[in-house]
């Protein structure tokens, strides 16, 4: 149940109402950004919500359940606000949102009508559309660890304990020539194995791309050069002399964690759990059922 001021209930009860709504987004980067579909631009809370900004709503649905109510949002690309090259980037995956109901004669007249954040993003040429779910989609992600062979930790991170600050893990290079979009040789990297930086980290320094990461597939070794595959092709075109940091790739096996990276201690894996097919092996005078393959 939503609690009204009275001096809003009592503009509400007056038949002519002077409603606007407003939507404050919070990125996960800390930036807060503010729209509103009035004609001026509102402010409260110390928020300015901007007008004219092409943004729109479309129904709020409820649900009496737990399922995870939605609405869509449909905005213009603005190029001092919400940007492609930011949708691509992730920078509004998962940003705060309040929609408030406000009394744009008096901002100080409104109530907040729902919080949640932002899911799948649809981009086109010049517009965006946005979908908003409730809160209750928390409640619908996984929590916890699962019992799995490979480790569940992100190499570098605190559960790992690998120093991907030093130059042991990290090359820098440059491309040297485009062989497709999401593939190119480099230089810069000779001092490293074939196959090191698979599944690694790939962060531009220089070019279109300065400031962006992507993932990395392959990493291969021939004729005296590197060739680098990412997972994605990036936003802006690739192109020769653009300098990039790369961090080394895990595969997340116990033998990678042992042999490659000396970390074995720091394992989060279950590499000797029993796998699936164990429930279908009977009984053997020279085998054990442990998961082994025969």
């Amino acid at each position: 149940m939503k609690t009204l001021s009275s001096a809003f209930q009592t503009h509400l009860d007056s038949g002519a109402t002077t409603l606007a709504t407003c939507w404050r987004i919070t990125r996960q980067d800390g930036q807060v950004f503010g729209f509103t579909d009035h004609d001026f631009a509102l402010t409260f809370d110390g928020t300015s919500f901007a007008a004219e900004t092409g943004l729109s709503p479309a129904d709020l649905t409820n649900a009496a359940d737990l399922s995870v109510d939605a609405q869509e949002c449909e905005g213009v690309l603005d190029a001092s606000t919400i940007t492609e090259a930011d949708l691509l980037d992730g920078l509004w995956d998962g940003a705060l949102v309040e929609i408030w109901r406000v009394n744009w004669a008096d901002t100080s007249q409104r109530v907040l009508l729902r919080r949640g954040t932002i899911g799948e993003v649809r981009r086109g040429p010049l517009a965006f559309v946005a979908e908003m779910r409730s809160l209750a989609h928390v409640l619908n992600q996984t929590g916890g660890r699962s019992f799995q062979y490979a480790c569940d930790a992100a190499l570098g991170d605190a559960r790992c304990g690998v120093d991907l600050s030093l130059s042991t893990w990290k090359g820098t290079g440059s491309v040297t020539s485009v062989i497709r979009d999401r593939v190119f040789v480099a230089s810069g990297l000779s001092g490293f194995a074939d196959g090191f930086f698979s599944a690694g980290v790939l962060s531009w320094t220089s070019g279109a791309n300065a400031g962006r990461r992507a993932e990395v597939v392959r990493h291969v070794q021939a004729s005296g050069s590197d060739e680098i595959t990412l997972l994605a092709a990036p936003i802006q075109g690739i192109s020769a002399a653009d300098a990039f940091t790369i961090t080394a790739g895990c595969d997340k096996s116990a033998s990678t964690c042992a042999n490659k990276f000396a970390n074995i201690d720091n394992f989060r894996g279950f590499p000797d759990i029993p796998g699936n097919d164990t429930i279908f092996r009977f009984a053997r005078q020279r085998n054990a059922n442990d998961g082994a393959v025969l």
